[in-house]
């Protein structure tokens, strides 16, 4: 029986970079060192490669993460081999840190290597209200996968104020500190509020990554 041809557009991508987009919304990793990834974001993989869950490392992370709503579950993914990671078919996009900090919103963190530093911290001005916003840090020099509902867009917001819907956030510069205002009056309250209750605030030198959404899936041409 005659094997089918694909279209070589489907192939995987050979790369000699530890981290290797497959597609827009697939990557590869090429293991060596350990990486931490998403729990359930493995969807295939080659070698004799081990997953295993990542714990807080710390008590005081520990408490943090059972605080947050928006925790991501870690694990730890290591031996030789190569590991394809996805979300949902949300696009991937990468990040490289050589030595600076990035902070990351909601759900938007794909894999990262191990060698990074991370945390969790909640954003200034998000009390019960807000349902009580958190973000990770992640620090050092190494690479970051993240993903976002549609194609991500990057705002500078060192010449304005810059406000951003906290679902659309995907990540923004660690030396900016977001706050969170309300759009909400009394009066708006009264007549059912606008759907916009809450926003993060940004103004500084650096930038926040945008995605076309607000957490829910959007079509996947």
């Amino acid at each position: 029986m005659r094997s089918p041809i694909f279209d070589q557009a489907h192939n995987e991508v050979q790369s000699a970079e530890r981290f290797a987009l497959q597609s827009t919304k697939m990557l590869k990793v090429t293991l060596g060192p350990d990486v931490l990834a998403a729990k359930g974001a493995m969807v295939a993989h080659q070698g004799q490669v081990q997953f295993h869950h990542e714990s807080s490392g710390s008590l005081a992370r520990f408490v943090k993460r059972a605080m947050s709503a928006d925790d991501q579950p870690l694990m730890r993914v290591s031996g030789p081999g190569e590991v394809f990671f996805a979300r949902a078919a949300e696009h991937v996009f990468l990040l490289q840190l050589e030595g600076d900090a990035i902070s990351v919103g909601g759900s938007s963190l794909l894999a990262f290597d191990a060698a990074l530093q991370w945390d969790m911290h909640r954003t200034k001005g998000a009390g019960m209200m807000t349902g009580g916003f958190w973000n990770t840090l992640i620090q050092g020099q190494g690479t970051v996968a993240l993903t976002s509902h549609g194609q991500p867009m990057i705002l500078d917001c060192s010449q304005q104020p810059t406000f951003v819907d906290p679902n659309a956030a995907v990540c923004w510069s660690a030396n900016l500190t977001p706050g969170v205002v309300s759009s909400m009056n009394v009066s708006s309250l009264l007549r059912g509020g606008t759907g916009e209750a809450f926003q993060y605030a940004f103004h500084g030198p650096g930038f926040v990554v945008v995605q076309p959404s607000e957490g829910y899936p959007v079509p996947t041409a």
